[in-house]
């Protein structure tokens, strides 16, 4: 079993499907109100599962001593998705409470842009 390919693949599957069927979709399907709590419940989950799954590859690499380029590309992977979990969405989160709409686009979009760079990194990892 390899599941230093394993992991990734699941990983970027996750990613692609949330990035071009869920993420898409939630705000045409439901009402505006209802979109933003389901975005809320469901992407610390996005982020939090990634993050244990990517972690749980560097582990296993670390462990069985397969230190290499893929290895540092997947750390800073694992770090994009905590940035993200932990610094980014509460901060994408208050400037959408507070009405800042400006920063929350401007947030909103360096997320957008780190979620294309993981893909990217994991398309380039599993080449």
């Amino acid at each position: 079993m390899q599941i230093e390919i394993i992991l990734p693949s699941i990983v970027l599957g996750i990613m692609l499907f949330f990035s071009f069927a869920v993420a898409p979709i939630i705000f045409k399907v439901l009402k505006e109100n209802d979109a933003r709590k389901f975005v809320r419940t469901i992407f610390p989950y996005y982020y939090l599962i990634n993050l244990i799954l990517i972690l749980l590859i560097c582990i296993f690499l670390f462990y069985k001593n397969f230190i290499s380029f893929d290895f540092y590309l997947l750390a800073i992977v694992a770090i994009m998705f905590a940035i993200s979990l932990f610094i980014l969405m509460p901060m994408i989160n208050n400037a959408r409470d507070q009405g800042k709409e400006k920063k929350f686009k401007y947030l909103h979009a360096f997320s957008v842009i780190i979620n294309f760079l993981q893909i990217i990194i994991l398309i380039y990892v599993l080449v």
